[in-house]
């Protein structure tokens, strides 16, 4: 994958994770800034980090359970250790970090 691929696909998801945020209604705070970083914040204070890491060609996640990196399979962003797809482990951790169920898939 090129870095014009790369970019554009990064870019579609991060807008659909924050479309999911938005339609959870689960009580977090987010912002997407500059460079494509995603800042979701809980209640708690706590966040979870995403954004995209162009050398590798992965969007990595930061959260209270971890550092994970995502790398594009064709079809959707993997995990590079277990192979969990991006949408699945986000609701899980951000479930975790709201204490209630978030559902991003």
């Amino acid at each position: 994958m090129d870095d014009k691929d790369f970019n554009r696909l990064a870019d579609e998801t991060l807008a659909r994770i924050e479309a999911a945020l938005e339609a959870s209604r689960a009580d977090v705070d987010f912002e997407l800034g500059a460079g494509g970083v995603l800042e979701i914040e809980f209640a708690d204070g706590s966040k979870i980090i995403v954004n995209r890491h162009g050398v590798n060609k992965e969007v990595w996640v930061a959260a209270r359970a971890g550092g994970f990196h995502f790398r594009w399979d064709g079809a959707a962003w993997r995990d590079t250790r277990d192979g969990t797809e991006l949408f699945e482990k986000l609701s899980t951790l951000a479930s975790q970090q709201a204490g209630e169920s978030v559902g991003l898939c």
